[in-house]
């Protein structure tokens, strides 16, 4: 398992900030590639849902999908013009998160920077807290 570093962290998109009501950001690339993936799948109004799911080789998973509605207990709001929902069991892991988008010569894909996180796996997929 790798451990984490706050040098690691990349910076949110301009203008955010952190709060009770927007735990998690998202970096400029994030946005770019989330408005991306929602104009080509035809997606418009739906919303990026971020959750914590058990599972993975460090306990937990990060979960990210397009939905066209949040569910009545998520917490919801805007990131540059992209609309986020959380459930509320994830917010208090991902906390001061920030999702970045990153291109590997192994790939290329949505990368969470969780200062919540204790250990994450070799492919940054799971986490432990």
């Amino acid at each position: 398992m790798e451990t984490q570093t706050p040098a690691q962290t990349p910076a949110p998109i301009a203008g955010f900030e952190f709060s009770p009501s927007s735990p998690v950001a998202l970096t400029a690339t994030a946005v770019e590639k989330v408005k991306e993936a929602l104009s080509s799948q035809n997606l418009n109004g739906h919303l990026l849902r971020i959750a914590v799911v058990g599972g993975g080789c460090s306990g937990f998973n990060y979960d990210l999908d397009l939905v066209k509605e949040a569910k009545p207990t998520d917490l919801q709001y805007e990131v540059a013009g992209v609309s986020v929902a959380i459930d509320q069991t994830s917010v208090p892991f991902l906390d001061g998160t920030v999702v970045d988008f990153v291109e590997t010569l192994q790939g290329a894909g949505f990368k969470f920077n969780n200062p919540k996180a204790k250990a994450t796996c070799g492919c940054g997929s799971s986490f432990s807290a």
